[in-house]
């Protein structure tokens, strides 16, 4: 099983942007981030194919991008003009892709925390 680890979690202010790497151990297949705010269920925020055909949650959409780096098994989450109620742990999942939008994980990461304050 592929072994993801986040990095580039912290602390910002409102409007302010942060960029998330999410670096696997193997060759990895769709990748997805989701985010969890206190007390809210996990949520997708974007996905990726292998190919680099993306998909985002309405919320996000012009604000992050979502990409990838085959040859370093590496996916990353830039996020720009952070909200406060986008506090949340970041995780990345590799998994499958359906379609044009539905992501199924598989193996996730242990999370990374975001924290906006305005």
């Amino acid at each position: 099983q592929v072994q993801l680890v986040e990095s580039g979690g912290g602390s910002v202010q409102t409007g302010g942007s942060l960029t998330l790497s999410c670096a696997a151990s193997g060759s990895i297949k769709p990748m997805g981030w989701y985010r969890q705010a206190p007390g809210k269920q996990r949520e997708l925020v974007a996905s990726i194919t292998r190919g680099g055909t993306t998909n985002y949650a309405d919320s996000v959409k012009g604000r992050f991008t979502i990409s990838r780096d085959n040859a370093k098994n590496t996916a990353y989450l830039q996020m720009s003009s952070l909200k406060a109620e986008e506090t949340a742990v970041y995780y990345c999942a590799t998994g499958f892709r359906y379609g044009t939008s539905r992501f199924v994980p598989s193996s996730w990461g242990q999370g990374t925390q975001v924290t906006v304050s305005s």
